[in-house]
């Protein structure tokens, strides 16, 4: 999904959605709740088994999950439609909005986000998130969640932005360069299958070392990252992959990463 079409959902009063996700039991998620740094993303935009899976990397029943809608400005369509994929899961909902005044707010940004088990940081324009967190200094508050062992993902901007640098949609006219908080090492493309000009400008910008080696996402796959290595990738269908990208005797290449289909 395309930066634009985030912001045409943000704008429209949410759909309700009716989910159904089966208690399932992913194989190799640690369920115990421990300091261990962890992460996971996604290509596109969330959905409700994203959310789910994210819930089990707490390791509890019935966790607190926190969305970060900043990359599309608080958008209150955004904000509902989170609220409503979120009806059907056993989890505690929350948001933290960013365009706020004091009056409206009752707890710091910090008492806030680090009373989390997880954090989901939604699409948009990821430029402006980043310029924004920094201000209020929500990059080192994250930070310190991830080194708490609170989850941190999210999709699109909510990917892109755990790593050294990668490609975003943030600015006019072109796709660029964007540098992010560096949790990650390496660089990350977001919609590899659904943008047509992303997988061939993300291979140019590895072979030229204008970019490390990193991963790219299909819009409907996933990889959740334990400290800074790959723990497991998973996907919505048989189509859609995650992919390790890199430079070889001066040819870029892919590597499909192994997954497991979730239904």
């Amino acid at each position: 999904m395309e930066r634009r079409k985030f912001l045409e959902i943000a704008s429209l009063s949410a759909v309700p959605i009716v989910v159904s996700v089966p208690g399932q039991s992913f194989n190799s998620l640690n369920q115990n709740v421990t300091s261990t740094k962890k992460l996971f993303i996604y290509g596109g935009d969330f959905n409700d088994k994203f959310v789910n899976y994210l819930a089990m990397l707490t390791g509890k029943s019935n966790p607190k999950i926190c969305f970060l809608p900043t990359a599309t400005g608080d958008a209150a369509g955004y904000i509902n439609r989170w609220f409503e994929t979120c009806s059907g899961l056993n989890i505690k909902p929350f948001v933290q909005r960013m365009f706020i005044s004091s009056y409206g707010q009752q707890k710091s940004f910090e008492e806030v986000l680090l009373g989390m088990d997880g954090i989901v940081v939604g699409g948009g324009n990821t430029l402006n998130m980043l310029s924004i967190w920094k201000t209020h200094g929500i990059d080192t508050i994250l930070k310190s969640a991830w080194e708490k062992g609170i989850v941190l993902g999210g999709g699109s901007a909510g990917s892109l932005c755990w790593f050294e640098h990668g490609l975003t949609d943030s600015r006019p006219t072109n796709i660029t360069k964007i540098d992010g908080l560096g949790f990650l090492e390496g660089s990350h493309c977001p919609h590899y299958n659904s943008e047509k000009d992303r997988k061939p400008l993300y291979h140019s910008f590895i072979k030229s070392k204008a970019f490390k080696a990193g991963y790219a996402c299909d819009d409907l796959a996933g990889i959740y990252f334990e400290e800074d290595k790959v723990k497991e990738v998973i996907s919505l269908n048989e189509e859609h992959n995650a992919y390790y990208v890199y430079q070889e005797a001066g040819q870029v290449k892919e590597k499909i990463l192994a997954k497991e289909v979730i239904k």
